[in-house]
């Protein structure tokens, strides 16, 4: 009497590799677009200090001209993995952020200040390639 063999057969275990290469194919681009937009909008929340430094010597010099890095309050900005590089002149903070374009570009920001008449509060504007709705700060997040 013969014994029956149990198993997969070689075609099954291609459509299952099949299968999951489809899948892999789509899930890597969605995650490094997911750790782009993540280290954006942590770019964003660590500039929050130095956009309250401003604000604050917008208050006490009555000027934004006189808001630089190193003067009047406002500290090197501390470089990490989600901000590269900033500095601020005239109360404009710019820099590059660590979010990154999907050819492996660092994303840059102009973070712009107004101060609105009759108002108290202080209206930031970002400008620059992290206002990207794939990769970086979609609008409204962050003053994009």
């Amino acid at each position: 009497m013969q014994k029956m063999q149990k198993g997969f057969t070689l075609i099954e275990l291609m459509i299952v590799v099949a299968i999951i290469g489809i899948l892999a194919a789509i899930a890597i681009p969605q995650y490094s677009n997911y750790t782009s937009r993540t280290r954006a909008s942590g770019t964003a929340a660590e500039l929050d200090s130095t956009k309250l430094a401003v604000a604050m010597c917008q208050a006490e010099t009555g000027a934004l001209t006189n808001c630089n890095t190193g003067s009047n309050g406002i500290g090197a900005v501390q470089t990490t993995k989600n901000t590269i590089g900033a500095s601020v002149a005239a109360g404009v903070i710019t820099g590059t952020s660590g979010a990154t374009t999907s050819g492996g570009v660092n994303l840059t920001f102009t973070m712009t200040p107004t101060l609105p008449a009759n108002t108290a509060n202080m209206v930031w504007t970002t400008t620059g390639t992290i206002c990207d709705v794939d990769r970086g700060l979609k609008p409204g997040q962050g003053g994009c």
